[in-house]
Order: structure tokens, then C-alpha cells, then sequence
């Protein structure tokens, strides 16, 4: 059988058409269509109207299971230790330092309460308070990711979200013991193995058994993600992501077979994944080239990797790291890898990306596991408004207010002004009551009395 062959796009930024290959290249539709929207808004119906047998009905039919009770799909606590306890030691090590290295980063994410007081005595603040419950969609099947575990539920933990709740589908009834000991590592408060519209339905709107959640966090197929859009209002979301990208630029000095693998680590998500190098070296991209063909042999995922980088992927000819810079800021990546000299000194050239690997030892792939901060971020060029997931996700701001007597009445003579120009009378007159000596003793001004107003200025 002949091997797979890769052959990504080789682009020269000089070139006159260059800009519109490279808008080619980077064009991507995340979701939907038509026919998986109608099935989404079919399925969210049901649960919102049937709850718990609409819920059981459609992981009967979708995930090939015999379900009458919704005990048969719950999942305590304890439940989860035990999977925690029965993998290997060294899974369960693995587990524990990444989570513990995620939590001490994002705990550098905490926001606190604030305020400050005015001279004339009034307070003006923010308090920062967690959501009261989350919820967390893992995909299931042939897809298990522990890691995503991590990354969406310890964020929740630290920000002081009282409950996380885990979806997780289980075809045929197999569950992901690694995926369990995660969430009992990252303090999962209970989970049920159901997935796909129906499971961010339930979340969404609740049912007698599952509870409803004030956002739902957490990766899932074309039907997830165009359920979580159908419920965005009712429900907060981290995000509507598309297909894994890396963007590694390399002056030409690293290794190149370390490069081949780094892109190869986003490639072997799925054939849409993308995976981009940019170089002033050109015989440094040849180098890459070679080795890609030479190690894809080696690569259990060897088909999905050279489909994603035949249909997506590029080499990517600059005169110089500035021009590199300039595509960086274009692109807007979700991964980024510096594999360059002094990485720092190119930083504050950056704008936008979603996480940034400087130096030919910081593999993106550290990352997506162990390095502590979230793997969960922007993608398809949202990088250029969007940030990664963090504390400040599962926390809400609320601004505080208190007005001094003294306060109150030189604010309301600004209010009054303003709000007439509105032709907002009700606003206005609030604020004017509160203006001058009489409103202190509760004795609200006539409307000739309004500071600033004068009789024949009144509608």
C-alpha cells in the first residue's frame, strides 16, 4: 500500500496574488447547515417540553443505549473516585501535577472586589462574584479528553463556582475512566453520561433531574456546537470554536523534524485542523518538507494528518521576522510558536493570538496538557477579540454605587441636563429631587425650583 504523501501550500509573501491565497487558505465556515440546525432545534424543544424522557429518549436513540431511569446516567462523587483510584499510578500522577500546575496559574487569574470614595463621600466600586453552577460538556466516544476536564473545570473552581456539572456521552455504555478520575481530580460536583443537543439542552433549560446551569463550557461535535448557539441568551457559552490551528515561525535554527512533529500535533485532530510555518529560510522550509514525508510513516493518526495538511496546511516564505510578525497579527492563531532566537524581543509585536510558545524548547503540545495555562482559546481569527478561557469566565462584575447627599446633587444637576436632552423627563426629575436642600428633607422641589431649569425652559 503506498504511503500518505504531504504536500502543503507553499506561499511567498512577495507574491502579487499572495494576499488572496492566503484569505483562501485561512477560510473557514465553523457551523451549520440547515439540516443539523432543524434537528438541534428539534431536540431542544423536546427536552424543554419532556425533560428527563425527552433527555432519555434521544441517548437511547443516539447513543445506542437501554435507559428507564435517570439513575442508570448519573455519576456521583463517589463514582468518580473510584475511577481516580483504579487507573495506573502514573496515570493518576500525570493527572495530579497537570492539575495542579493549571490551578496555580489561573489562581494569578483571581479578581477581587473593589471600590473607592469620592471626596465628597460618595462610593463607586465593582464586586466580583462566581456563577452559582456551570456546566461542562466533554465529548465522548473515540474522543476522550481528560485534559479538557482540567482545563474547563478547575478555572470554574478557582473563580468559586460552587458546582460544576459534567455531560459526557457514553456509546454503548463505555465511560472513559481516565475522564472520570479527571473530573474527581479537578472537583467535579456530579456527572451524567448524556451528550450531543440534548445534553446542552438539559443544562440549558434543566429538567427534573438535571439541573439548570448559568453557562455551559466545554468542546463538542458540529451538533453541540450548533446547539450551544441555540441557546446562547438563556445560557452563557465560552465559544463557538473551530478546527485546532498552530502557527509555528522559525528563523530557520531548530531542529526541523522538532517543527514536522509540532505541526503535526494540531493536524492530527481532524482533516479541517490547520497547520502553518513561516520562514525567511527557504531551504529550512524544504528541510521541514522532508521531514514531515519521513517521520508521517510513523504516526499512528498518519492519514488524518496528511489530509489536514494537504487541504490546509502551508509553508510560508517571509524576507524577514517582520513580515512573519505581520502575518502573525493577520492570522490571529489560536496556537503560536516562536521557534526563534531571543523570542521576547519579537513579543510586544504581537497582538493578536490566542497563546504564545517562545523558544524551541516550548512545545505547543506542553500546553494542551501540563504547562498551566488553558488550552481552551480563541480560534478561526477570534484571537483578534477573544481571549482564552480563565477565572474571569465563571465570575461575574457587578458596579457599585452609593451617592453622598452632597454627591447626589451635583450629579443630578449633570443627570438633569443630560436627560432632558434625552426627552427622558422621568430620569430627570429623579435626579432633580435629589438636588438641593429641601430633597435632603425628604421635601421634593416644584418643578419652577429645578436647579439649572428655568421656567420657560420647561416642556
Amino acid at each position: 500500500m503506498m504511503s500518505e504523501v504531504v504536500a502543503p501550500v507553499q506561499l511567498d509573501f512577495s507574491s502579487p496574488a499572495f494576499s488572496s491565497q492566503l484569505d483562501a487558505l485561512l477560510a473557514w465556515e465553523s457551523v451549520s447547515n440547515d439540516s443539523v440546525q432543524q434537528q438541534v432545534k428539534e431536540i431542544i424543544a423536546q427536552v424543554r417540553s419532556q425533560k428527563d424522557q425527552a433527555v432519555m429518549a434521544c441517548t437511547c436513540r443516539f447513543d445506542r443505549r437501554q435507559v428507564s431511569s435517570m439513575d442508570q446516567l448519573t455519576l456521583d462523587a463517589e463514582r468518580l473516585q473510584l475511577a481516580l483510584n483504579s487507573i495506573q499510578p502514573e496515570q493518576r500522577a500525570a493527572l495530579e501535577t497537570a492539575a495542579k500546575r493549571i490551578r496555580d496559574y489561573h489562581q494569578h487569574q483571581q479578581q477581587s472586589s473593589w471600590n473607592y470614595r469620592e471626596s465628597d463621600g460618595t462610593l463607586l466600586g465593582q464586586q466580583v462574584t462566581p456563577m452559582d453552577r456551570v456546566g461542562l460538556y466533554v465529548p465522548g466516544g473515540r474522543a476522550s479528553y481528560p485534559s479538557s476536564v482540567l482545563m474547563n473545570a478547575i478555572p470554574a473552581s478557582v473563580a468559586g463556582v460552587p458546582e460544576v456539572v459534567m455531560v459526557v456521552p457514553a456509546p454503548d455504555g463505555e465511560l472513559n475512566e481516565l475522564v472520570l478520575a479527571a473530573a474527581a481530580v479537578a472537583g467535579v460536583s456530579r456527572v451524567f453520561t448524556i451528550g450531543g443537543a440534548q445534553a446542552v439542552a438539559a443544562l440549558a433549560y434543566g429538567t427534573e433531574t438535571i439541573p439548570k446551569v448559568d453557562k455551559i463550557v466545554g468542546p463538542g461535535n458540529i451538533y453541540v456546537a450548533t446547539a450551544k448557539r441555540e441557546v446562547f441568551g438563556q445560557v452563557g457559552i465560552d465559544m463557538i470554536a473551530g478546527p485546532s490551528e498552530i502557527l509555528v515561525v522559525c528563523d530557520g535554527h531548530s531542529n526541523p523534524d522538532w517543527i514536522a512533529m509540532d505541526l503535526f500535533s494540531q493536524a492530527e485532530h481532524d482533516e479541517d485542523a490547520q497547520a502553518i510555518l513561516i520562514s525567511p529560510d527557504r531551504a529550512f522550509l524544504a528541510q521541514v518538507q522532508e521531514s514531515m514525508n519521513r517521520l508521517l510513516p510513523t504516526m499512528e493518526r498518519q492519514d488524518i494528518i496528511a489530509a489536514s495538511l494537504n487541504k490546509r496546511g502551508a509553508l510560508i516564505a517571509v524576507p524577514d521576522l517582520a513580515a512573519a510578525c505581520e502575518l502573525i497579527n493577520r492570522i490571529a492563531p489560536e496556537h503560536l510558536e516562536l521557534s526563534v532566537e531571543e523570542p521576547e524581543s519579537w513579543l510586544p509585536e504581537i497582538r493578536h493570538a490566542g497563546a504564545i510558545f517562545m523558544g524551541r524548547y516550548t512545545a505547543e503540545a506542553l500546553g494542551d496538557y501540563c504547562a498551566g495555562p488553558n488550552h481552551v482559546l480563541p480560534t478561526s481569527g477570534t484571537a483578534r477579540f477573544s481571549s482564552p478561557l480563565g477565572v474571569y469566565d465563571f465570575q461575574k462584575r457587578s458596579s457599585v454605587i452609593q451617592c453622598s447627599a452632597e454627591g447626589a446633587s451635583e450629579m443630578g444637576k449633570v443627570a438633569s441636563v443630560l436627560a432632558r436632552g434625552e426627552s427622558l423627563t422621568a430620569h430627570a426629575r429623579s435626579a432633580e429631587y435629589r438636588i438641593n436642600h429641601e430633597s435632603i428633607l425628604g421635601q421634593p422641589p416644584t418643578d419652577d425650583s429645578r436647579v439649572g431649569i428655568s421656567p420657560t425652559d420647561q416642556s
